[in-house]
């Protein structure tokens, strides 16, 4: 367990003193803002209520393209640098290697998302807030986030370029959110199936209303688990190259 956290903390160290991580938080804050004013605010008057659900769908798309470019140096940039095989031959099993730098790259994307916590507020100004509705969106958004994350760890340990690993990811990414448009055409049961794979839709939209389902929270653990496995199995295929 000390070894998973020290992976994570280097991990979380090297990011946030990389200059992608400065360009990543600091550009995804500035959309963020805007779109919050643009897009959720408005120029017309609205519930808080509406303002928060506009605001935590604007934020969803924001943070599964910030996962990406995140998680695209986990393992690429090892590859890249030369490094991967140190990280291969080292004493630490393959599953805390994959955890430790997933857990680094969350905690860093959790920091990005929390700091948006000032926007919900404005809201205070000329209304109310529910606060549960709040807790609500942002585990939604930690959630998604660490599917994301999870999906483009994977792609990351396929890739020996980070651009490589942006595209395999986005393409896994942009599959999975499109699902739910291949379900609405398919015949049930097999639509229904089909249409709860999907990352976003049948998922995302209960947290932006405020509320909380154990079987969205199981899903979006289940993703995590499954590309996690996927990314340790491929890094295993690649120590015994």
């Amino acid at each position: 367990m000390s070894k998973l956290w020290l992976i994570a903390r280097r991990e979380l160290g090297a990011t946030v003193r990389s200059p992608l991580g400065f360009v990543v938080i600091s550009s995804v804050l500035a959309i963020d803002g805007l779109l919050f004013n643009l897009w959720a605010l408005g120029s017309t008057p609205k519930y808080s209520a509406q303002v928060l659900y506009d605001f935590f769908y604007v934020l969803s798309g924001t943070t599964m393209v910030a996962s990406l470019f995140i998680s695209m140096r986990l393992f690429a940039e090892e590859q890249q640098s030369g490094t991967i095989s140190l990280l291969l031959t080292s004493p630490v099993k393959d599953t805390q290697v994959v955890l430790g730098k997933f857990i680094g790259a969350f905690l860093f994307l959790a920091l990005m998302t929390l700091v948006t916590l000032y926007m919900p507020m404005l809201i205070m100004v000329h209304g109310k807030i529910s606060w549960g509705h709040v807790f609500s969106g942002y585990l939604g958004l930690l959630l998604l986030g660490a599917a994301s994350l999870s999906i483009g760890t994977f792609a990351s340990s396929m890739a020996k370029s980070q651009i490589v690993a942006v595209f395999i990811a986005a393409a896994i990414l942009v599959a999975m959110l499109l699902l739910w448009m291949l379900g609405k055409e398919a015949d049930p049961p097999l639509g229904e199936v089909v249409s709860y794979m999907a990352l976003h839709n049948l998922h995302f939209r209960p947290f932006m209303e405020g509320k909380i389902h154990l079987r969205d929270v199981v899903f979006y653990g289940s993703v995590c688990t499954f590309f996690l496995v996927a990314a340790t199995r491929m890094l295993e295929s690649r120590r015994w190259r």
